[in-house]
């Protein structure tokens, strides 16, 4: 037989479950009522500790939350039928959160409560699984964040820092104190694509971040390490030894690139590509690979108008046939402007990727066979 304290500390955990908390807070039909098990004493404890049954029993009639369901039932040792509490039942939000009785998961409650009456409903569910996105702000900054995910758009910044927009009242530091909140929430509006490209690619605004991008000798002999991280700042001061540098659209791609003579590969990037300026990047032969989509073709198009003579690799029309089963839809799209920088082929493969229902064909999808033998050759060249 379980106590109000047992079952209080049962719902309590129930609280800690995102899953849980979701759906009984977003009201999905089969989550009410919440009905717990309380349990019947066993015979012996009824023969030989009538005592803590007594105390049971009373524990159970003080509860005023929610229904307690009684049973009669019947035991050798009395000689009645006896009210015994066997389930609690509760029907709704509020009454499981009075039955936890802990402060915290009371102030949680009421601060989802908020978000569910003033937020769009696309959040709703992020903010009830994701606690962890606003637990140390204030109600009025996530209530902001969410106004402001709502007004944004692609390319709200108009090259710009993120820290001039003004919209919904924001401060300059606005961006900074709730850049993972607010990736988030345009994650639900965008499908994920503003955590795959980065916020500032996203809002079409001049990063003034310090990235780490991954570099990996490919050679095995020309870094004192196999990879490492390097911010991007220093890796524009910074000659790398090799004579072909690959820089790789996303860091994912690290296991499908194969032993290259002479050759280091930079990767992770994405629109994070203002080292590129560097100097000493005019004598090195450079290729460059990145999704076939327009975010990838505008990634390219940035490096080529740095470096004219970047080779690109694997971003051809026929990469995109070849393997155009495993090509998905891309959400956001660049842009319907074709970026400066492309060359006509290119050009008319991101007209092509703009009319296909499947416009994206991610890096981790080519097989290995055709990644192994493409860099092989350009190696070669």
């Amino acid at each position: 037989m379980k106590s109000p304290t047992n079952l209080r500390m049962l719902l309590r955990r129930q609280w800690e479950v995102a899953t849980t908390r979701e759906s009984r807070l977003l009201g999905v039909s089969r989550a009410w009522p919440i009905v717990l098990s309380i349990g019947k004493p066993k015979p012996r404890v009824m023969a030989y500790d009538i005592d803590s049954v007594k105390r049971h029993v009373d524990e159970w009639r003080h509860v005023n939350i929610g229904e307690v369901i009684w049973e009669s039932t019947s035991y050798r040792a009395t000689a009645n039928p006896v009210e015994m509490p066997v389930y609690w039942k509760l029907r709704q939000p509020t009454e499981w959160i009075a039955a936890c009785s802990d402060h915290l998961i009371s102030e949680e409650f009421e601060s989802m409560s908020v978000f569910v009456e003033h937020t769009d409903v696309r959040f709703h569910s992020l903010l009830i699984r994701r606690r962890s996105l606003w637990r140390d702000k204030s109600l009025n900054e996530v209530l902001q964040a969410c106004r402001l995910s709502v007004a944004l758009k692609q390319n709200s910044a108009e090259g710009k820092p993120l820290r001039f927009l003004s919209l919904e009242g924001i401060d300059t530091k606005f961006f900074e104190r709730n850049c993972s909140l607010i990736t988030a929430l345009l994650d639900k509006r965008f499908d994920g694509e503003v955590s795959r490209i980065g916020l500032e690619t996203f809002l079409g605004a001049v990063t003034d971040c310090d990235h780490w991008l991954l570099v990996m000798d490919l050679d095995g002999t020309l870094l004192p390490f196999r990879k490492q991280r390097v911010r991007s700042s220093e890796l524009k001061d910074t000659q790398l030894p090799s004579s072909r540098l690959l820089i790789v659209e996303n860091e994912s791609c690290q296991h499908q690139l194969p032993h290259l003579m002479n050759t280091i590969a930079v990767l992770g990037s994405g629109f994070d590509l203002g080292w590129i300026q560097a100097n000493w990047l005019q004598t090195k032969r450079v290729g460059y690979w990145g999704d076939i989509d327009t975010w990838g073709l505008k990634f390219l198009a940035k490096v080529r108008q740095a470096l004219p003579h970047v080779d690109a690799i694997l971003m051809t029309s026929k990469v995109y046939e070849e393997n155009i089963e495993s090509a998905v839809s891309e959400p956001v799209i660049a842009g319907t402007d074709l970026p400066d920088g492309l060359n006509p082929i290119e050009q008319s493969l991101y007209r092509r990727l703009l009319s296909e229902s499947r416009g994206r064909l991610e890096q981790e999808f080519l097989t290995e066979s055709c990644i192994d033998e493409t860099l092989r050759n350009w190696c070669v060249d």
